[in-house]
């Protein structure tokens, strides 16, 4: 008789920890590897659902599927994100989970944190990004924000640009920047961090590799401090001024007709009319296939927005997955035992 039992594997985020998938190397290049399946078209990769709980803040709570075809794995980011937590609550502004299912009979295989992969993906995301259009002799980089994402973005830039050996913060407390320090610098022993105190200029202008990650929805970053030659990733809404884009030599996308439809800066610029579909060099993938050059000159300055693409997640959660069960970590957990009329007391629950 068949067996109708289905069960799947529950990871906490120190399971993942523990079975080594903090491992930021691997998650560049499966970045790297995801972005050539995609443009293979091995990937499905629906719209998103995004509800707003809240216009000024951008509370929010999205779920973002996509599938890998040859893995035959359709996965679920459930992912919540709230500004406001930080600096009211003293809690973390992101939470996630993911769901993976097999699509050969459709069952589940995994529920597990999401919030490990989504801040890495972040990172590794700038970092392949950097990748193609930094200078390779970069030494500075700079920050405006020292949450999980700016963290993440500091230790996925020295994975690709190991070259890098100042390290400048600015955040909204000298709190908040202190943490960022005590935190990345045991990490990273070789960098010398510096605390801006509150002084973005300090913290950006001259640096070779500029980094915004904030949840602010106001031109931060002034054209001024982005020298020729400077590499850009901006991370979240509106974080810089127009002329920082206007006067860029590249603008690179993980996925352009995403971000014209976004908050972002360059969103904005789209709907403003002050930038159109010619403005842009690449999307990221075309990069890494080589369809499209990277940087060509010192002099350049280059131009990275990333709004998240969801099939990236998937890939990493399934990476983890695979590790996780590697390292024999995790719980397996029961969904059913049998299907639910063959229960013999089925007849004493049924309630009518």
């Amino acid at each position: 008789m068949t067996s109708h039992e289905v069960d799947f594997n529950y990871f906490s985020q120190e399971h993942l920890l523990n079975a080594g998938c903090f491992d930021m190397r691997l998650i560049v290049e499966v970045v790297e590897q995801t972005l050539l399946d995609f443009e293979q078209g091995s990937i499905m990769f629906p719209e998103k659902i995004v509800q707003i709980f809240n216009q000024r803040t951008q509370e929010r709570i999205n779920c973002l599927p996509a599938t890998m075809l040859d893995e035959k794995i359709c996965g679920m980011k459930w992912v919540s994100v709230f500004p406001d937590n930080p600096h009211k609550y003293d809690l973390q502004n992101l939470s996630a989970i993911f769901v993976l299912s097999e699509i050969e009979h459709g069952f589940p295989v995994a529920v597990m944190d999401g919030t490990l992969a989504s801040n890495m993906r972040v990172g590794a995301v700038g970092a392949v990004a950097a990748k193609h259009l930094a200078k390779k002799d970069a030494e500075i980089i700079g920050f405006i924000g020292a949450g999980e994402q700016a963290k993440m973005h500091l230790l996925a830039m020295k994975v690709v640009r190991p070259g890098l050996k100042v390290c400048r913060v600015s955040a909204l407390t000298s709190e908040e920047e202190q943490e960022f320090i005590d935190q990345l610098a045991p990490i990273l022993p070789d960098m010398e961090f510096i605390a801006a105190k509150g002084n973005v200029k300090m913290a950006m202008e001259g640096a070779d590799i500029l980094v915004t990650a904030t949840s602010a929805q106001a031109p931060l970053l002034k054209a001024e401090w982005v020298k020729p030659g400077a590499f850009y990733s901006h991370v979240g809404g509106w974080e810089d001024e127009y002329e920082v884009v206007s006067q860029s030599d590249k603008i690179v996308c993980d996925d352009w007709k995403t971000v014209t439809h976004r908050t972002q800066t360059l969103s904005r610029m789209y709907k403003d009319g002050l930038l159109s579909d010619h403005d842009l060099h690449a999307d990221l993938h075309e990069l890494v296939s080589g369809d499209k050059p990277g940087r060509e000159s010192d002099e350049e300055r280059i131009y990275f927005n990333a709004v998240g693409l969801s099939f990236l997640d998937i890939a990493i959660a399934l990476t983890m997955y695979k590790r996780a069960k590697e390292a024999g970590v995790g719980q397996s957990l029961e969904l059913q035992h049998e299907m639910i009329f063959e229960h013999a007391d089925i007849v004493n629950k049924v309630h009518l």
